[in-house]
Parts: structure tokens; sequence; C-alpha cells
């Protein structure tokens, strides 16, 4: 553990999640990973900020530690906003990224016309005490008609946000995306909480330039 630095357990065990969330909290946060013999967790909210919430009340539950916890939906207009909620499942319970993308680019092509979208990311973090704090991030955009770039995870192939250049988040790097991405949005929103929740906490007459 780094000294003198808040510690949260990432309650997400996807690659992609885990490094942009490291990414920002860096130097920030003493960020420890989901230990292995934690189990998923059932994600049966009907709410992003439910799911989330979940998985962070199990991650401090098995380690006694703060732990943050996000989920992201990806809402799509003329599918009526979905898939919404069920983003990482929308092909099946055991589908792959890559079958989410060939449904969702099946459906729109169906649809026809409208092609806008958004991200949008709830974060919690929960304390051992029951305290909280909630985030949420949203990135608009649109979804492309074939797949494009080979970064990042989920639906980064597919999806232009408003605020970039005309690339998908897929042919953005890291940093790139993180100044733009729903994820990105809902983290630095955190670590503006964590400082206000840092200030509230300090000790009263504590010099504040430490």
């Amino acid at each position: 553990m780094a000294a003198g630095l808040p510690t949260l357990v990432c309650a997400s065990a996807n690659p992609g999640k885990v490094a942009e969330i490291a990414n920002l909290l860096a130097g920030v946060v003493d960020l420890l990973p989901r230990p292995p013999e934690v189990p998923d967790v059932v994600e049966d909210a009907d709410t992003l900020v439910g799911n989330a919430r979940l998985k962070a009340v199990a991650l401090v539950a098995a380690t006694g530690l703060p732990a943050v916890a996000d989920d992201t939906g990806l809402e799509v207009d003329a599918l009526g906003g979905r898939p919404g909620v069920r983003s990482a499942r929308y092909a099946g319970e055991h589908c792959s990224d890559v079958d989410n993308r060939a449904k969702l680019l099946d459906e729109l092509a169906l649809a026809g016309g409208d092609r806008s979208a958004r991200f949008r990311t709830s974060l919690v973090v929960r304390w051992p005490d029951g305290s909280e704090i909630v985030v949420d991030g949203v990135c608009e955009g649109h979804i492309t008609a074939a797949e494009r770039g080979d970064r990042g995870f989920g639906y980064d192939p597919v999806f232009v946000p408003i605020d970039g250049d005309g690339r998908t988040f897929a042919e953005m790097t890291l940093d790139e995306k993180q100044a733009v991405s729903h994820r990105g949005r809902a983290l630095r929103a955190l670590l503006h909480e964590l400082s206000a929740r840092s200030g509230r906490n300090r000790p009263c007459g504590a010099d504040s330039s430490e």
C-alpha cells in the first residue's frame, strides 16, 4: 500500500475498466485489485448505480476495505435506450464484446436513420461504515456503421464521441479517450468528491497547505 494515500479496492475484474480507473486515480488513491477469491457479483439491479452499489458493497464485505465500483451502459436512441443497463450482456449472459457489437450493428441496420447514442457511467465508492460517494459521467456521440480501431474494449470500436475529432474510442490513445469519455468524466467528479471529503475530515486547525 502507498503511504499516505487513501486505499480503495477496485471491484472490477475487467482489465480495460481497471486500466482506466487506475490511470486517473494514480497518485491520489492506492488502488488495490479485486482479490481473486472474490466471486463475480450478480448484477441484477435495474439501474447502473444499483449495479455499481451491489459490487461495491460486496467488495467491502469481502475485504473490510473501502471499495470503488462502476457500471456503464450504452444508450442508443433508435433502440429506445437499449442496451442500457444490459450493455455487457446484450447478446447473452456469456457472450463476448464482439457478439455484443455485432448484435448492436445488426439491430441498428434494421432500424435505420438516427444513430445517436451516449455512454453513461455510474461510480460508487463505499466505506465499511456504510457511507458512500456516487458520481456519474455521460458522453454523447453516435454509433458507426462498422467497427474502427483496435484499442479499448466493449463498444469502443463503434462509438464516436461528439467532443472528439471523428475517431472512435478504439482509435484513440487512453489519454485521448479519458479526456472526453464517460468514465473519465465520472472519475474526475470522483476525484473532486474525494478531495472535498478529505477536507471535511481534516482535523480542526490542521494546516491545509500540507
